[in-house]
């Protein structure tokens, strides 16, 4: 028997200290203190404040461990910035491999990437630039004649073009690859994450089972599925909540990852009203194509998770979860009618938002949905309405950092000198530590183990301490997986 007592613990909130069980990888006992039992390893937190486990309910793991080691050019104000800072990089690089940046921003640069402004920069060097939304590529054309792309003067992919080109750069070693993911896990864990909803578009399952066999143990995932892989799926037995033989109890499967549309920064995400340009995004599947989707979903035994950014692409999601008889997920949820946000409690719908992006994207959301902005990332709205939130990053288009998530999601600002945005969509802190934590905002007999030791009170700390929350160690059933001194 694995016994553990967490002894001088505070839940968040209280004065008092108690005395945390751990049996077998599970909270047993909550006491005032003493009765500890013989051979039980006692470890003291001096009154530090104990949180359940975070999780970040959308990631692409793979992508945000490569963004980790690629140039950032998050910071790049225009397109002529961004290539000359890849310029810099690329002198001398080694031509058989491809030079990769990530992160650019381009709906409000003042100028327009073009593959001329990049071939000059970058020469017969294979470069190819990823959005920070992974929806937009920006290739030169040694990189096109590469990877047998058409590009037109614009060097731009985008949606479908863009994410299978990402998958192409992604194709280093295992061994490469698993390293940067320990490492992007372990990193994650120091942050208090316990378990991640991992959504890299690929199949995902074997990738884990390789991780895990070969030591990987810093997380709980669920791995998600897309419907290419669904009828695999189907035949292996496979349905969201099943924990996978060889996961050794860290693996279970995801849910059905189905896009409907774009992205804001590129422009492409579906709305009700036009774009500037007079467009109005791309709705990647039909109407009839997605209803199809969720009752092959609910056939098969697997929770849909459907990405809809635009309020036209939320009111098609919806709809057809309405069709199907069956509950789920909308993955962002970044803009929604009025008349819609009351309908996610009643149809069992999740919205699986990413409130870091309501900062990133502020200034991208006034340029394209102006006027309109007092529904877009509407946290508050859709809680009050009855939704249930869960908070996510979608690293890499923000960083795998929950204390940043949960620290946007209640203030609706950052430390820049900009007022909040729209500070009547902020949200409480308990509710945000319970949308981070699958509904637990405190620690309860007869939960799994998955902990995480703070050094203040996430209830009542400054804003400032909240954001960049000092962690003091996180375990998973019981098991540490961060130790910042404490055992």
């Amino acid at each position: 028997m694995n016994n553990i007592v967490l002894v001088s613990v505070r839940q968040p909130g209280d004065e008092a200290v108690t005395d945390l069980h751990i049996v077998d990888g599970v909270v047993a006992r909550i006491s005032p203190g003493g009765g500890i039992p013989d051979k039980a390893r006692v470890i003291s937190v001096d009154g530090r404040y104990v949180i359940p486990g975070l999780w970040d309910e959308h990631v692409h793991m793979t992508q945000w461990a490569l963004h980790s080691n690629r140039l950032d050019l998050s910071a790049a104000a225009t397109a002529r910035e961004a290539a000359a800072a890849v310029g810099h990089y690329v002198h001398g690089a080694d031509p058989s491999v491809t030079f990769v940046g990530v992160g650019f921003r381009d709906a409000l640069w003042p100028d327009v990437p073009t593959l001329e402004l990049l071939d000059a920069a970058t020469g017969n060097q294979p470069t190819a630039l990823v959005s920070h939304d992974l929806h937009c590529a920006w290739v030169n054309s040694a990189a096109a004649r590469r990877y047998g792309v058409h590009v037109d003067a614009s060097g731009l992919l985008r949606e479908e073009p863009a994410f299978t080109l990402t998958r192409e750069l992604g194709k280093l070693p295992d061994s490469v690859v698993d390293g940067w993911v320990t490492d992007a896990a372990q990193a994650a864990a120091a942050r208090g994450i316990v378990g991640i909803v991992d959504f890299e578009m690929t199949w995902n399952r074997d990738a884990w089972l390789r991780r895990i066999d070969g030591g990987f143990d810093a997380l709980r995932v669920d791995a998600g599925v897309y419907p290419g892989d669904l009828e695999r799926a189907r035949h292996e037995g496979m349905s969201t909540g099943l924990e996978l033989d060889g996961g050794k109890g860290l693996l279970r499967v995801g849910p059905l990852k189905v896009l409907i549309d774009g992205s804001l920064n590129t422009r492409t995400a579906f709305c009700s009203d036009p774009y500037p340009d007079g467009s109005h995004g791309l709705l990647t599947v039909s109407e009839g194509g997605l209803l199809a989707l969720l009752e092959q979903a609910k056939a098969a035994g697997f929770v849909p998770a459907v990405h809809a950014i635009g309020d036209a692409a939320n009111r098609v999601a919806l709809d057809a979860f309405e069709r199907a008889g069956t509950g789920g997920r909308i993955e962002h949820a970044q803009f929604v009618r009025t008349e819609d946000f009351g309908r996610f409690g009643p149809l069992g719908i999740t919205a699986s938002v990413q409130p870091v992006h309501a900062l990133d994207d502020r200034d991208a959301a006034e340029s394209n949905w102006g006027g309109r902005t007092h529904r877009a990332f509407p946290l508050r709205s859709l809680l009050d309405a009855g939704a249930t939130l869960a908070l996510g990053s979608d690293a890499p288009v923000a960083p795998l950092d929950p204390w940043a998530a949960m620290s946007a999601a209640t203030t609706r600002s950052r430390e820049d000198g900009r007022g909040p945005w729209h500070p009547q969509e902020r949200i409480s802190r308990r509710q945000a530590l319970a949308a981070s934590a699958r509904g637990r905002s405190r620690i309860s007999v007869g939960d799994p183990a998955d902990l995480v030791v703070l050094d203040a009170d996430p209830l009542a700390a400054p804003d400032a301490v909240y954001a960049a929350m000092p962690v003091a160690a996180t375990l998973l059933a019981g098991r540490f997986t961060y130790d910042g001194g404490l055992a």
